[in-house]
């Protein structure tokens, strides 16, 4: 399924492994220039600004070569119109497939043709049915075309298109049961990202193929988000509002929203807990998010004070914990510390024998998948009993 070379793949990934602990101080710069010499890769832009500016000029590429067809098609034949979208989509596969075949890689040319396919795939699906009060058939469309799009060439914006078009699908076939479905759609898109979430989480628990990774951590990002926003007091109050018109009087309140008050409290420090307690840095960001909404929505219906008190409070509040945490915190060598990560990856000493036995050896390193560190053994950090360096 997936046209790149997979030894490539691996290849890139120990790579960025190099890099990372290059700049952690475990490996010279030296080293890392034989590792890179050593191990062939693709073409890849890791630059953002440069990799946006290969993005336009591929835009433009691509936008040139479906104006000239549609100059040609259109003198022969009005339908065209109604295909045209299909076309330009199979064109995006094409030049998709040949930049690949090129080694090109997470470049931004490649990032033009792929996210043309999902837009023209789109489109063309909304064109085509003539169903202009919906969008879900084009939503589930899309869905599908970016889930094949993600397996087949990686793209990671792909992943976070197949996230929104199937939160689309679920909202807007909800919408399509009647006042019955809008009821219950916070309590069934909580349960449809909290089972989406523990879906991802085991499979990047058993994660074999490394390659992966990024497109599930990314999903799983996704349902931590839409869980908490779905069961929200202000979002659901104001959805309310708009799909059921549902005008909440002066002492009066929605529907269940004890549960939902609780919720939005709640979830935000249990992702906090959570983080801390599994050192995990994208739900520790995720979850001071959710406490910045929480604070909002409570500021959205209630003034306790005036605006520029709360700021002053919040800031002063925010201001000691940062400080007590930061003098707790700075003297510790383990655990929660306030030290600088030495590898900003979590994953950066994974393959560490392997880049080592390359930038001695100056080989091509067999891939390993598994973790080298054996510590009841002392295979490779030494803190076993074999003392097999």
């Amino acid at each position: 399924m997936i046209v790149h070379d997979k030894n490539l793949l691996h290849n890139s990934a120990l790579i960025t492994e190099a890099e990372n602990l290059e700049n952690g101080g475990f490996i010279s710069k030296e080293q890392k220039k034989i590792i890179k010499k050593t191990l062939p890769a693709f073409t890849s832009q890791s630059n953002i600004l440069v990799r946006i500016g290969f993005f336009l000029l591929g835009s433009f590429l691509y936008s040139s070569i479906c104006s000239l067809i549609s100059l040609i098609a259109l003198s022969v034949h009005d339908y065209f119109l109604k295909i045209c979208c299909f076309i330009f989509a199979g064109i995006g596969v094409a030049g998709a497939e040949f930049l690949a075949k090129q080694k090109i890689y997470r470049h931004g040319l490649d990032d033009a043709f792929i996210l043309g396919i999902l837009l023209n795939v789109g489109v063309g699906v909304f064109v085509f049915t003539e169903d202009f009060e919906t969008i879900i058939t084009p939503a589930i469309f899309v869905a599908l075309t970016s889930f094949l799009t993600y397996k087949r060439y990686l793209h990671l914006l792909s992943m976070l298109v197949f996230c929104f078009a199937v939160s689309a699908v679920l909202f807007f076939g909800m919408f399509e049961i009647g006042d019955i479905g809008k009821s219950i759609l916070p309590f069934a898109a909580m349960l449809a990202s909290g089972g989406f979430y523990f879906f991802t989480k085991q499979r990047i628990k058993n994660l074999k193929e490394s390659y992966y990774y990024n497109g599930l951590l990314l999903a799983n990002s996704f349902c931590l988000i839409l869980f908490y926003v779905s069961c929200n007091y202000l979002v659901v109050r104001e959805l309310s509002s708009e799909l059921l018109g549902v005008d909440v009087l002066p002492g009066k309140d929605i529907p269940f929203s004890y549960f939902f008050y609780a919720f939005t409290f709640i979830v935000p420090i249990v992702y906090l807990v959570q983080a801390l307690k599994t050192k995990d840095r994208i739900m520790l960001w995720i979850s001071f998010a959710a406490i910045a909404f929480t604070i909002f929505t409570i500021r959205f219906y209630y003034s306790v004070l005036p605006i520029e008190a709360g700021l002053t409070i919040g800031g002063l509040i925010m201001f000691g914990i940062a400080y007590f945490s930061i003098q707790n915190l700075k003297n510790k060598e383990s655990g929660m510390t306030f030290k600088p990560d030495r590898i900003n990856h979590s994953n950066a000493i994974l393959n560490a024998e392997t880049l080592i036995v390359a930038s001695a050896l100056g080989v091509k390193p067999e891939v390993k998948t598994g973790s080298p560190i054996e510590f009841e053994g002392g295979d490779f950090s030494g803190g076993g009993s074999g003392g097999s360096f």
